[in-house]
């Protein structure tokens, strides 16, 4: 998540006087709006409860008014802080520093809280409706959606909650997945967009834990109406024989066979973003990336008009990092202080192990960079938990914010197919499966009708955090 402080704002208190208001960006959008003295008591809860030696540095009290240059300094300083926060694998992770953030929210939307009604999105295009307090935290949501679909408690943490943007075109962007600081009502609300939903998804890599998701009824038709979905959508793709094959399947009811199927396809289980711009393997080359199974896809447009694809492993990346930059919005107005509005463009960097003792940058230029470096921080997680032995189900359920995990020095380069080639024109894209899921029931009723947190770390400035794979994982 890309913390940052990037404007303030002179409010008016009750009693009529002036006060400073820093507002609290969570990945360019708006999340709360806080008071220096706010801050200052996270700050003091933080020393409180993990000792000084741990609290990151924090701008002092003025006794005298500030002046605009005093201000803006303050604010550089508070936006450092929240970063840092963020950043630590403690304070980032940790109660106190998430509900503050969730009181900041609501407070700064100005919901009460009060029973309300949230739609939920399943992969199939049905809406699960689910009543909540409008104070619910993501984790109090998700378990809501699992009791109203009745998915089991043990199979909760497979499933995750996302953000997306629908397009005019029923295209899905993905924005980002809930995290623990946020109330979903309280964050779908304050867009006043109806092209903003809430949606459901599972939320692991490794295709071997679909085995245990099938065994539930309910886990099987959601992981089934997620793969006929992204078959329809063109994230999977199939040729001829194949559809054939998976459509008399959905024509008997095999909903085991048909995802088993699904498994073997190109790009099961991928996340697809929206159409950017990559330096590889030369600048101002458009790219859609799609992230699964350890790796970043990448289809590439080269400035000749030739397709190319291929795909760069976790597992080979040393490190990466997002960066942002202010770009100036063309003919955008100015604010009051005279400064032009401007748009923030985001990068995701990585260094990646081309060939032995050959490392190599790798930029993407994409408003969904942070997004896909959760993906890349959620495959190294699930691949560290996997081979330490781990449980995939209680990493699942907790919240990961990691510190850079580095690769060892002595680790050496295994020989790596090229990294760009033509696409293969045996395969086709099928764009829809002629049975449709409107019928489909995922509360798993009856025998005859049977068919947490991914989290990147922060960054500040155009230096956030690295993120290491290992071969050996």
């Amino acid at each position: 998540m890309h913390f940052s402080i990037p404007e303030t704002e002179v409010c008016s208190g009750e009693n009529g006087s002036t006060y400073v208001a820093y507002n609290i960006h969570v990945n360019g959008v708006l999340h709360c709006r806080v008071r220096y003295s706010q801050l200052l008591g996270l700050h003091e809860q933080i020393k409180k409860e993990y000792g000084s030696n741990v609290a990151p540095t924090f701008p002092p009290k003025k006794i005298f008014t500030l002046t605009p240059a005093e201000v803006e300094q303050r604010r550089e300083q508070l936006e450092k802080y929240m970063q840092a926060v963020r950043q630590d694998p403690l304070l980032g992770a940790s109660e106190i520093f998430n509900s503050f953030l969730r009181k900041a929210q609501q407070e700064t939307q100005q919901i009460p809280t009060e029973e309300v009604a949230l739609d939920i999105c399943l992969s199939n295009g049905q809406k699960v409706t689910v009543n909540i307090l409008s104070s619910d935290q993501t984790e109090d949501v998700l378990d809501a959606v699992a009791t109203k679909l009745d998915l089991p408690e043990d199979l909760v943490g497979y499933f995750s909650l996302f953000l997306i943007r629908e397009g005019p075109d029923s295209s899905l962007t993905f924005v980002r997945k809930l995290q623990e600081f946020e109330l979903p009502y309280v964050s779908i609300s304050s867009l006043q967009s109806s092209e903003f939903h809430i949606l459901l998804r599972k939320s692991y890599w490794d295709v071997s834990y679909d085995g245990d998701v099938m065994d539930n009824r309910v886990g099987l038709n959601l992981l089934y109406a997620q793969t006929v979905s992204d078959i329809e959508r063109g994230w999977i793709l199939v040729n001829k024989e194949q559809h054939r094959q998976l459509k008399s399947l959905q024509e008997k009811g095999s909903k085991k066979e048909f995802i088993h199927l699904g498994q073997t396809l190109k790009y099961y289980g991928y996340i697809k973003f929206d159409p950017c711009v990559t330096d590889f393997p030369e600048k101002g080359c458009q790219v859609i990336v799609s992230a699964g199974n350890n790796e970043l896809n990448f289809h590439v447009k080269l400035p000749s008009e030739q397709m190319k694809e291929g795909s760069f492993k976790v597992t080979r990346m040393r490190c990466w990092r997002v960066t942002s930059s202010q770009v100036p919005v063309a003919n955008g107005t100015s604010n009051p202080s005279g400064s032009t509005k401007c748009d923030v463009k985001l990068e995701l960097a990585f260094e990646y192990l081309m060939s032995k003792d050959r490392l190599q940058w790798v930029t993407i230029t994409s408003q969904q960079a942070i997004m896909m470096s959760i993906c890349l921080q959620s495959m190294v997680d699930e691949l560290m938990v996997k081979k330490s032995g781990g449980s995939i189900k209680k990493m699942l359920r907790k919240r990961h914010n990691n510190g850079s995990i580095h690769r060892p020095d002595t680790q050496q380069a295994v020989k790596s197919p090229p990294l760009l080639d033509s696409p293969d024109t045996n395969r086709e894209q099928i764009v829809k499966l002629s049975t449709k899921l409107s019928s489909v029931s995922l509360r798993g009723i009856s025998a005859s009708n049977s068919a947490n947190d991914i989290s990147g770390n922060d960054f500040h400035g155009n230096y956030a955090f690295e993120g290491i794979g290992d071969d050996d994982l």
